[in-house]
Parts: structure tokens; C-alpha cells; sequence
């Protein structure tokens, strides 16, 4: 059975394309088909992280209906397949981002695991790639702003059928001013599920 799982946070920055860069190559090591999806379609990093910024079909040609779904899944040499969006502006015109739970429906099956990387924040785009996933998982940073906004984000999908996982807490530097474990459980209202320190390289 296929786990489709959204990344998503409500401030841009937190990282959640690094950890779904990072998870999808973990679970590909633990023997897992993978499909890591970029939702972000106005800022696309993933295929960027990945190798993929010049892929010549993307997610959103395929949302465009100009291109078929299999015509835009890229096989990543570390195992895992990456389903990119466009770098090009021009590109989000005629985007229609209400597909895309159709394009995760048309997955099922086809990976073990489909990772999306969501787009910051609660506009349509961040809602869109919630309403096409089944389980949601918070990113945020130990700091006040992005906190307050992953409770923003817990709330709006507390109203989902969606199932919650929990935040994961990226970027620890150990500073003064940051919170800890248990006061981001107790303001979010969410399990703390991983606690990610940061790391220059």
C-alpha cells in the first residue's frame, strides 16, 4: 500500500526540501520504492537539490495536460524517483493546481512511499498539496515565528481527514532564544517526532 506523505510548514526556509531529499534517500536504503514529488510550483527547489532544474517535462506539464505523468518521473541515481517542477516563470501559466491529488491518486501503486514537497505557507498551492496526500508532516525551526506558524498549519490540517504524523524540528543550533522539545509539543500540540541539528555543509 502507497503512503502519501506532504511535507509542508507554514514559513518558507525550514528545510522541508532538504528532509524530503534526505527521507527519500533513507527509506530508498531501507529497500523502499520512492517518489519524491516537487508541489512547490512557484518556487521549485527539489529538482534543484537533486540534479533536475533542466528536466524537460515537469509536474507542471503534466498539470497543463501537455505531458503524460510518466514522462515527467526522473530515476535518481541514489535509487529514488524525482517527479520535478519547472524552473521557467513562464511555465506556471495555464497551471492547474487543483490536479494535483489526481496526479497522487495516478501514483498509487507505483512507490512505496510518495514524499511531497509542499510549498510554504497556507496559500492554495500549500493546501492543494495537502488535500493530495494522506498523512501530513510539520517542518519547523526552534524558533518563535516558525512555530507559531507549523501550529497555523496543524490547525488548518486538523480540519482535514488527513492524518497528522507530528513536526519535525530542523535546524537546532542550540542557541539561547530557541524552544525546546516540549514547549513546541505543548504550543503545536503535535509529537515532536524528529530533532534535526543544523549543519553548514
Amino acid at each position: 500500500m502507497t503512503r502519501v506523505i506532504v511535507c509542508t510548514s507554514g514559513k518558507g526556509g525550514v528545510g522541508k526540501t532538504a528532509l524530503v531529499s534526505n527521507l527519500a534517500t533513507a527509506l530508498t536504503e531501507l529497500g523502499q520504492d520512492v517518489i519524491a514529488v516537487d508541489a512547490n510550483l512557484t518556487t521549485p527547489n527539489l529538482g534543484l537539490h537533486l540534479g533536475l532544474h533542466l528536466a524537460p517535462k515537469t509536474l507542471h506539464h503534466v498539470l497543463k495536460g501537455s505531458s503524460r505523468l510518466k514522462n515527467a518521473i526522473y530515476p535518481h541515481p541514489l535509487g529514488f524517483k524525482i517527479i520535478p517542477s519547472s524552473m521557467d516563470i513562464n511555465d506556471l501559466r495555464g497551471v492547474d493546481v487543483g490536479r494535483l491529488p489526481e496526479v497522487t491518486l495516478n501514483l498509487l501503486g507505483k512507490a512505496d512511499y510518495i514524499l511531497l514537497d509542499s510549498s510554504a505557507g497556507l496559500g492554495r498551492e500549500a493546501v492543494s498539496a495537502i488535500d493530495a496526500a494522506d498523512e501530513i508532516l510539520i517542518i519547523t525551526n526552534p524558533d518563535l515565528p516558525s512555530v507559531a506558524d507549523a501550529l497555523k498549519v496543524a490547525r488548518i490540517a486538523s480540519r482535514s481527514d488527513k492524518k497528522v504524523l507530528g513536526t519535525v524540528v530542523n535546524r537546532i543550533k542550540g542557541k539561547k532564544h530557541e524552544l525546546t522539545r516540549k514547549e513546541i509539543e505543548d504550543f503545536v500540540g503535535l509529537p515532536v517526532l524528529a530533532e534535526i541539528p543544523e549543519d553548514k555543509n
